[in-house]
C-alpha cells in the first residue's frame, strides 16, 4: 500500500517545514520532499490544513474504555489499541500493576501474544510490556496495592526478562534486590525505571549509575525534593541523563511544575504520559483499577481513601496540555510525546520521527490541535473516539 501525504505543516523533530509530501510504501516512511509526484496507485491524503506529526508513543498505560491489562485477555488489549489510535497512539506500552505473581505472568504473556497477531489497522501497535511494579516501597504506593508488594528476587522476574516482551520495569531503588534487577534487566535490554520509591538522592543517583535511564510519572509517588535532601525527585531533575515521565493531566502535576521539569529536563529528557486507566473514555461513575474500587467525579480518578488512581488523560489532551503549561513549540511538544518516549525504551531506531526510514506512524491534528487521522503502519482509519 502507498500513500502520499500533502502536508500543510510538517513537523520534522527540532522544526516545522511547511508544503511538503511525505511517501509511504509498505509501512515505512521512504521520501519526503518539496516536489514529488505521487505514484499512480497511491491513496493521496490531502493534509494542507493540518498539522503532520510523529504518532504519540505512550509509554505508561493500564487502561481504557474499561479495559485493562491485567485483564491478560486479548480483547481488552484490542479495545486499548482502538481507543489509543483514535486519539493519535500509535504505540504504547500496556502497563501491568503490583499483583500476585501468577497474575502479572499473565498479563505479560497476553502481550507476547499480541506482538506475534496481526493487528487491526485501526489499533496503535503493542511495543512491549511495562511491568508497574511490584518491586516498590509501600510508603510510596500511590494506587498500587500494598499487600503484593515484595522484594526483588530473580527467580520471579528473570522469566520476565527472558520472554522478550518486557520494555519497561518500574522499581523502587532502596528495595533489596533492586540494583541486581536493574543490572539484570540492562542485560536484557530493559529499561528501568525508579518510581514509587522513598529512595534519598544518593540511593537514587546510585540506580542510575547501575543502568536505570528514566522516572515513573515524576512527581507523583515518590521522595520529593528538599533542600537538605533532595531525594528522588532530586536525583531525577539533577542527572542530565534520565528521562522524566511526566502525567500532563493538570491533576497529578501542577501546570506551573510542568513548566519547572520542562526547563530543567528539556524536550529531549521529558516523557509525556497518561496513566491511563480504565474509566478512560467512559466518564465519571464507578471502576477498578487491578482489584482496587476507583470512584471517578469530573473525570479525576481516586481510589476510596482519595488517592489518586492513574489518569483518564488521553495524549492528544497531553500534548495540547504540554504546551499550554510551558509555552513550547509544538515541535518540542512532539518530542516529549514520541521521540523521547521512544528513546527512552530503546526504539527510537525506527520509532517517534517522520523520517525516511521510519515505521509509517504518523498524527495528523486540525489548527487546534485536535486528531483527525492516525496511521499506524502505513495503515490509517478516521478518528472514531
Amino acid at each position: 500500500m502507498r500513500i502520499v501525504i500533502d502536508c500543510g505543516a510538517l513537523v520534522l523533530y527540532d522544526r516545522i517545514e511547511h508544503n511538503r509530501r511525505v511517501l509511504i510504501e509498505d509501512g515505512v516512511i521512504r521520501a519526503i520532499a518539496a516536489h514529488m509526484d505521487a505514484p499512480a496507485d497511491a491513496t493521496v491524503i490531502d493534509a494542507r490544513a493540518h498539522i503532520v506529526l510523529p504518532g504519540f508513543i505512550d509509554i505508561h498505560a493500564h487502561g481504557a474504555m474499561g479495559a485493562d491489562t491485567m485483564d491478560a485477555t486479548p480483547e481488552a488489549l484490542q479495545t486499548m489499541a482502538r481507543f489509543f489510535a483514535a486519539h493519535g497512539v500509535t504505540g504504547f506500552l500496556p502497563t501491568t500493576m503490583t499483583a500476585q505473581r501468577e497474575k502479572i505472568e499473565a498479563a505479560i504473556e497476553n502481550v507476547r501474544q499480541a506482538m506475534i497477531s496481526p493487528s487491526a489497522p485501526d489499533t496503535a501497535h503493542i511495543l512491549g510490556a511495562h511491568v508497574e511494579g511490584p518491586f516498590i516501597n509501600p510508603k510510596q504506593c500511590g494506587a498500587q496495592p500494598i499487600e503484593f508488594m515484595r522484594t526483588a528476587d530473580p527467580r520471579e522476574y528473570s522469566p520476565w526478562f527472558e520472554r522478550g516482551v518486557v520494555k519497561l520495569i518500574t522499581i523502587a531503588p532502596e528495595v533489596d534486590g533492586a540494583i541486581h534487577l536493574i543490572e539484570d534487566a540492562r542485560r536484557f535490554g530493559v529499561a528501568v525505571a525508579v518510581g514509587h520509591t522513598d529512595a534519598t538522592y544518593a540511593q537514587a543517583q546510585a540506580a542510575f549509575a547501575a543502568g536505570a535511564n528514566q522516572a515513573t510519572h515524576t512527581f507523583n509517588a515518590m521522595r520529593g525534593l528538599h533542600h537538605r535532601e533532595p531525594g528522588a525527585l532530586g536525583a531525577v531533575m539533577a542527572n542530565d541523563a534520565v528521562y522524566a515521565q511526566l502525567i500532563c493531566d493538570n491533576v497529578h502535576v501542577h501546570p506551573a511544575a510542568m513548566n519547572v521539569l520542562y526547563k530543567c529536563k528539556g524536550a529531549d529528557r521529558v516523557a509525556v504520559i497518561t496513566d491511563a486507566m480504565e474509566a478512560t473514555g467512559l466518564g465519571d461513575g464507578a471502576f477498578a483499577l487491578g482489584a482496587q474500587r476507583v470512584l471517578v467525579q469530573g473525570g479525576i480518578a481516586r481510589l476510596e481513601n482519595g488517592a489518586l488512581a492513574g489518569s483518564t488523560l488521553t495524549m492528544d489532551a497531553a500534548f495540547r496540555n504540554i504546551i499550554a503549561a510551558t509555552g513550547c513549540s509544538p515541535a518540542e511538544a512532539s518530542r516529549m510525546c514520541s521521540a523521547s518516549p521512544a528513546r527512552a525504551v530503546g526504539l527510537d531506531y525506527r520509532k517517534g520521527r517522520i523520517a525516511p526510514g521510519y515505521d509509517a506512524d504518523i498524527a495528523i491534528l486540525d489548527a487546534t490541535l485536535r486528531v483527525v487521522k492516525t496511521i499506524v503502519g502505513g495503515q490509517y482509519a478516521e478518528k472514531t473516539g
